[in-house]
């Protein structure tokens, strides 16, 4: 996002000022003489020059304070982000493909059916809490019972709905059985696990229980210390922790609303991590003391266009099932004005002006962060004036009376591009936009309108063209909601491009219906998929997102990945506390 640039050195000053009359929130060390993690993983990002020593707390910051702790009752990143230090899973993602897999899981592999729904996974023996209960089979299945009970207000309630039955076999056997194979829902399975030995076996006090709070176990890389709200959370190293007790003392989390203070304290060396905004950029640059990763993450801007006719709404499918055919938009149902569209942007110009270079061009709707996905060949939309202009001509669109604007039939080439004011990209974007199309006779009226009037058109699907983007993504390609006939309903759907492709329709449904889930085997439905949607121009991809995350280089060993930053944490150490 833009934004005005801001006096750095003052607010040093003043920060400076107020960190020197507060105390500041320190993790209680393990005792002395405590055993820290084994060595280092060999051949990480960040080599050390030494053996690891234990100490040091790893201080990072959130925007946004965490609400509850409770894996199975919470939504939001802040607590997301501490309880995943707290609480185990059954499934595990690849920190750089995003594949599941059973690395830093629960499990230590799994076997399928024949016919893909019954899944059985096999158990690490000897992991356990941190008070010395052992986390088995028990504990997976009550917190899955535990969302689907009725005493449980819950936002995962989704997570069980594709699920028949959970069983469990033994203490170290875990059999779900599916209603059907969806390979995306193999990431329902992901969620943390609950202690069930705190809880009722009833699951009468999941909503009221003190572990929401302060969770008094943990099996993760550490144990819970405190929760100010509003201000901080402190985990200290757990030393029963099962892939080896971390180097560090603990890790501290931070609530600093403002941005332009979280960078401030990262370069003061108050917090160890902040994520970086484009124009924080230049701040870092050179500064021997932060290093910045930078990374593809699961999101993308884009043009979306309604390929129906925005004066007659209707939904892909009437109530048996069956396909409605849609009246196209009077200009855009057009595959040639779609595609004289793409070849009329400037993409190189747009990712630097408008993302300030913190963007990267996209060729359809699978991400390269979903790298077994993605099929890197397809080339996205070259800016090329010329055969833009030939499409339109093709297409019948001419300017006739010299004025700038095509025409057809005596109707002017123009369509209304709306997207959300104060989102200073999109609005930027939409200047750019607008312009760039007026070169190849295109008239473009912007109108930047509130955001509920935007979701308000775009759901009604009573739009010409929108800019709007799509984030969190997640590393399953599955995207059906997009793209498929059947969530082409006006007022609720997310197909609100009025897409509709009955190949698309069967390759979809084929993706998530692979027994056994490879991604060798899934992959080529998803990259015709891309194929088909690249060539057929639903939406016009704008530019792919980048993340930017600066952090203290006194750590060693770190080696993140675009699906994970902190995999690996529990290698981490403090290169200032060698002897």
């Amino acid at each position: 996002m833009l934004r005005r640039g801001y006096s750095l050195g003052l607010l040093l000053v003043l920060l400076a000022t107020l960190v020197a009359g507060c105390v500041q929130p320190v993790p209680v060390a393990p005792a002395a003489g405590s055993e820290a993690a084994s060595p280092a993983a060999e051949g990480t990002a960040e080599e050390s020059a030494g053996d690891p020593v234990a100490g040091g707390a790893w201080s990072r910051s959130s925007s946004a304070d965490a609400s509850i702790l409770n894996p199975i009752l919470s939504s939001d990143a802040s607590s997301s982000a501490i309880h995943s230090m707290l609480v185990p899973g059954l499934i595990g993602a690849d920190p750089f493909t995003g594949e599941f897999v059973p690395e830093g899981s629960m499990s230590e592999r799994w076997e399928v059916s024949e016919d893909g729904l019954v899944w059985t996974f096999f158990l690490r023996d000897g992991v356990t809490w941190s008070d010395g209960d052992p986390v088995d089979a028990a504990d997976f299945k009550f917190t899955y019972d535990a969302i689907a009970s009725d005493l449980v207000e819950t936002p995962r309630k989704s997570a069980i709905e594709q699920i028949e039955s959970i069983e469990v076999l033994d203490p170290l056997t875990l059999q779900i059985t599916f209603k059907q194979v969806k390979c995306d829902g193999l990431g329902d399975l992901g969620l943390g696990w609950l202690p069930s030995h705190l809880f009722a076996s009833d699951f009468s006090d999941v909503m009221t229980n003190s572990y929401n709070e302060a969770p008094q176990v943990s099996a993760g890389p550490f144990v819970f210390q405190s929760w100010t709200r509003d201000d901080n959370t402190i985990l200290t190293r757990n030393e029963r922790y099962w892939e080896g007790a971390p180097h560090m003392d603990g890790m501290i989390y931070r609530v600093v609303p403002d941005s332009g203070t979280r960078l401030a304290q990262l370069l003061s060396g108050e917090i160890d991590i902040t994520g970086l905004e484009p124009a924080q950029l230049t701040s870092v640059e050179g500064n021997p003391d932060i290093n910045v990763y930078s990374f593809q993450d699961d999101g993308y801007d884009y043009i979306g266009l309604n390929l129906a006719n925005p004066a007659n709404p209707l939904p892909g499918k009437d109530e048996e099932g069956n396909l409605i055919v849609q009246e196209p938009h009077p200009i855009l149902g057009d595959l040639n004005v779609r595609k004289a569209i793409a070849h009329a942007l400037d993409y190189k110009t747009i990712i630097d002006s408008v993302y300030l270079g913190r963007g990267y061009q996209i060729a359809s709707n699978v991400l390269p962060a979903v790298k077994w996905a993605h099929d890197p060949s397809i080339q996205p939309y070259a800016y090329d004036l010329e055969r833009s202009q030939q499409l339109l001509e093709e297409a019948g669109w001419v300017d006739s009376d010299g004025d700038g604007v095509r025409e057809k039939e005596g109707v002017k080439l123009s369509l209304t591009l709306i997207t959300n004011a104060g989102n200073k990209v999109r609005e930027d974007l939409g200047a750019l936009v607008q312009d760039q199309l007026a070169q190849t006779g295109i008239q473009i009226d912007l109108q930047t309108i509130d955001f509920g009037t935007v979701v308000e058109q775009l759901l009604g699907q009573t739009y010409d063209m929108v800019i709007i983007g799509w984030t969190g993504l997640g590393s399953d390609p599955n995207d059906d909601v997009f793209w498929r006939t059947d969530f082409d309903t006006p007022g609720s759907g997310f197909n609100f491009v009025s897409y509709q492709n009955p190949e698309i329709d069967e390759l979809l449904q084929a993706g998530v219906a692979v027994a056994g889930c490879d991604p060798a085997t899934r992959a080529p439905y998803y990259q015709k998929i891309q194929q088909i949607i690249h060539d057929d121009v639903p939406y016009v991809f704008i530019s792919g997102g980048v993340g930017d995350t600066g952090y203290n280089n006194r750590w060693a060993n770190l080696d993140p990945g675009p699906w994970s930053f902190y995999w690996n944490v529990h290698q981490w150490w403090n290169k200032t506390l060698a002897p």
